[in-house]
């Protein structure tokens, strides 16, 4: 039982701390937001027509918890026995790393590099957002560039490009 509690709490920071990481972004020079998210569409609608999602499910082994010996202050001892816990089931999409793959393929046949960009703070999207355009650099990723994952799912690139 412990075991499962340290297991989750492990999950849990490892979750917040990926939470915490860069972002991975597709970035072509010239190309608008607007364009890349439809490109980006574009290539996982074709991804999932040729590797269509593919679910197995699978079993995890069953986990043992060995019994314990019990002793009363009488000396008298006693042991509870050994049980068995189901590991459970889980789904796995069988062909996702397939279709991550040719969604990387499809953006850069379209001439988008992947890139991962730190996650921009709440200070860092207020002011990039109040950027004038005239006032950011011309063609190119600027240095303070820094990505933002939208509701939809969608990345954005701040400031925008």
């Amino acid at each position: 039982m412990m075991k499962t509690h340290i297991a989750c709490a492990f999950s849990l920071v490892f979750l917040g701390l990926a939470a915490c990481g860069p972002l991975p972004v597709y970035y072509k020079t010239g190309s608008d937001q607007t364009r890349t998210n439809s490109d980006t569409l574009t290539c996982e609608v074709k991804a999932l027509k040729e590797a269509p999602v593919a679910n197995q499910i699978r079993q995890r082994p069953p986990v043992y918890y060995p019994g314990r010996s019990h002793c009363n202050s009488a000396g008298n001892c006693w042991t509870s026995p050994g049980y068995w816990v189901d590991g459970g089931t889980y789904t796995v999409d069988v062909n996702q790393g397939l279709r991550r793959q040719l969604v990387q393929n499809c953006m850069t046949q379209k001439g988008y590099r992947r890139l991962e960009l730190p996650r921009c703070t709440k200070e860092q999207i207020a002011l990039l957002q109040s950027q004038p355009k005239s006032s950011r650099s011309a063609g190119g990723l600027p240095a303070e560039a820094c990505a933002v994952r939208q509701s939809n799912g969608n990345t954005v690139i701040l400031p925008p490009l």
